[in-house]
């Protein structure tokens, strides 16, 4: 008898996410509240956290046995595929309501908002086919990042951030009393220059300029100038500043999913000082069933590390991996509230390390913390 995938109609809800940028206008016009033009967040940081409290975990891993059938099944690519149509459309709706005088302010920042979050999963459904080797796959992955302008992540996620992963070198890896609101500038920042190191490298090496065709940063990047040029010449100007806040909105939300991904872990030494190699311990893991859908089985975030060519849905859960309290959208909401966070997750990188700190990834003490402890002990 032939495996069948518990979870395989649910993965086409997957698709509400990208819708959310065509709903707001029709709920809003059926329904006359407004609050609909902010489904997106109201989803993400609401609904989903909602849905995984009730519905609770998966529990379900493929058998080895049948792997290849999974993987090789196309429904699951085509999952990801319609993501970006559908992610566009969306796009170019809001762009018309951006350009028109019949929103306000407040609703069109509204729908920036929804169509912000809707650009953060795309940049999730980007990362999920970056790590194909299918020509055709790469391609998508930069078309999906054009929205968030954030093109760049195709080179530093793949070739930086894995290679570096839950060190101190890595600037996506969140340490241990690090807020949110210090970690995003210093991921941000560190993984730009990183992308642009990595790709000035990889073209040297085969002797080819930075102004090469092949330069995966500049194609990237010309798909987002296309993208941005083509609705402002359709829409005009004043479409600017709601595409620049729908970009800052979605990459923040993939840089805050970062922040929750390996907070504090940190991976062990070898007798020679080299790093070992990613460990199911050196990622934040949660089984929560809805947020997985909505993520591709981004949460299993271990296997993901120890083995990044596998396909979403044959990525399983381990018992070896630490567990966060509650899904990545839960999680996101108590990482905006630093005193919150800390109360929740703290405690459990002390218990992952048995207590011993040296072993976890920590933030340097600042000076002024310095001096006010030193004070104190004074």
């Amino acid at each position: 008898m032939g495996f069948r995938d518990p979870k395989r109609y649910l993965w086409a809800l997957g698709l509400i996410a990208p819708a959310c940028a065509l709903l707001p206008s029709q709920l809003v016009y059926r329904t006359g509240a407004e609050v609909f033009w902010w489904i997106g967040p109201v989803i993400v940081l609401i609904a989903i956290p909602v849905l995984d409290w009730i519905v609770g975990e998966d529990g379900n891993n493929p058998r080895d046995e049948d792997y290849e059938a999974l993987s090789s099944d196309r429904y699951y690519r085509w999952c990801t595929y319609l993501f970006l149509p559908v992610q566009l459309i969306g796009l170019v709706l809001a762009a018309h309501m951006w350009a028109g005088d019949e929103l306000a302010f407040a609703d069109k920042l509204g729908l920036a908002a929804t169509v912000g979050f809707v650009s953060g999963i795309g940049i999730n459904a980007a990362h999920e086919l970056g790590h194909r080797v299918e020509r055709a796959e790469r391609l998508l992955s930069k078309l999906a990042l054009a929205q968030s302008g954030y093109g760049h992540f195709f080179v530093e996620h793949n070739r930086g951030h894995h290679a570096r992963v839950a060190t101190p070198a890595d600037p996506a890896s969140a340490r241990m009393g690090e807020s949110l609101w210090e970690f995003l500038p210093r991921s941000v920042i560190g993984g730009f220059r990183s992308a642009l190191q990595l790709e000035h490298a990889r073209l040297v090496r085969q002797g080819r300029g930075w102004w090469s065709p092949s330069n995966n940063i500049l194609q990237a990047w010309a798909m987002t100038a296309v993208l941005f040029g083509s609705l402002v010449a359709v829409f005009g100007v004043h479409i600017v500043p709601w595409l620049l806040l729908q970009a800052v909105i979605g990459f923040a939300l993939l840089e805050a999913v970062n922040y929750v991904e390996h907070y504090g872990l940190l991976r062990a030494r070898k007798p020679n000082g080299r790093w070992e190699r990613c460990s199911p311990r050196d990622s934040w893991n949660s089984d929560r069933l809805v947020t997985n859908i909505f993520l591709f089985h981004l949460q299993r975030h271990s296997d993901h590390h120890a083995n990044p060519g596998r396909r979403y849905q044959t990525l399983r859960s381990t018992s070896e991996s630490p567990q966060l309290p509650a899904g990545y959208a839960t999680m996101i909401v108590l990482a905006a509230v630093p005193p919150l966070w800390r109360a929740v997750m703290d405690p459990r990188v002390v218990a992952h390390y048995g207590g011993d700190l040296s072993l976890a990834n920590v933030a340097p003490v600042k000076p002024r913390r310095l001096l006010a402890r030193n004070r104190a002990t004074a």
